[in-house]
């Protein structure tokens, strides 16, 4: 079985430490795996386990995986009421397109006493992602003993290293990562043989897809993510905790 064992010690060390094993265990066992596998393994016999998405550029990758294992699998949704109006449609055609049937759409309880007159990006980016990403997927998160994610190795050097399996700094809950190690004519390929519908910002030279006003295009040769908070010393949103902290891991320099 691959059920985490909640019952592993008391204190919160030896839980964490126990978290910590069996992602060691399930990155040996999966080492040689594909990222099928390493979905099936985390649906299947992690607990109770939600996909976050973006419906972002490539997130139909793992949506279409995860409709192929279990159509009921619980995809959250992050709206921050600032997303492109092409996203929006994109997750509605998606969700329906791959029978999706427990798409939960999240949104922050709070925007209309922290930022009123939806200016807050404009003073603190970071602020503006906690207020409507981090908070809220947090509060989505409880409940469940992990999360499966998008990341991969080849995005930025803060993630050289990722494995399949870890646990998420902080918590308790198993972070599973099935296209750690793909790179990006994977991905293309993926969606070209399965017939995948694209983003349709994509093909408008936006590689990267955030929110609105942080989001711009990106030029021939820039780097994908160039286009998230340009000229800003910041390249993620914080859902990806470092150290137990919500830091903005992966900055440009």
């Amino acid at each position: 079985m691959l059920l985490l064992d909640k019952n592993t010690g008391s204190a919160p060390q030896a839980k964490a430490r126990a978290v910590d094993e069996r992602a060691v265990a399930l990155n040996a066992r999966f080492r040689h795996h594909s990222a099928t596998d390493v979905m099936r393994a985390g649906l299947t016999g992690a607990g109770r386990i939600a996909l976050v998405s973006s419906f972002g550029a490539e997130s139909v990758v793992l949506l279409h995986m995860a409709a192929l294992i279990d159509k009921t699998t619980p995809v959250l949704f992050i709206d921050t009421e600032m997303l492109f109006t092409e996203t929006l449609v994109y997750q509605a055609e998606v969700t329906e397109r791959l029978g999706l049937t427990n798409v939960l759409i999240i949104r922050a309880d709070d925007v209309a006493r922290e930022d009123p007159d939806g200016t807050l990006h404009q003073r603190d980016t970071d602020a503006c992602c906690a207020l409507r990403k981090i908070r809220p997927l947090e509060q989505a998160l409880k409940g469940f003993d992990g999360w499966i994610t998008g990341r991969k190795r080849f995005q930025s050097g803060t993630r050289a290293t990722l494995d399949f399996f870890e646990r998420e700094a902080g918590t308790m809950r198993l972070k599973i990562n099935p296209l750690a190690h793909w790179a990006p004519e994977d991905v293309r390929a993926y969606m070209d043989e399965n017939r995948l519908p694209r983003h349709p910002l994509v093909a408008k030279g936006y590689p990267s897809i955030g929110c609105a006003p942080c989001t711009s295009k990106v030029a021939d040769g820039e780097d994908p993510r160039a286009g998230r908070w340009r000229d800003e010393n910041k390249d993620e949103c914080g859902i990806h905790f470092v150290n137990g902290r919500a830091v903005r891991i992966g900055a440009k320099t």
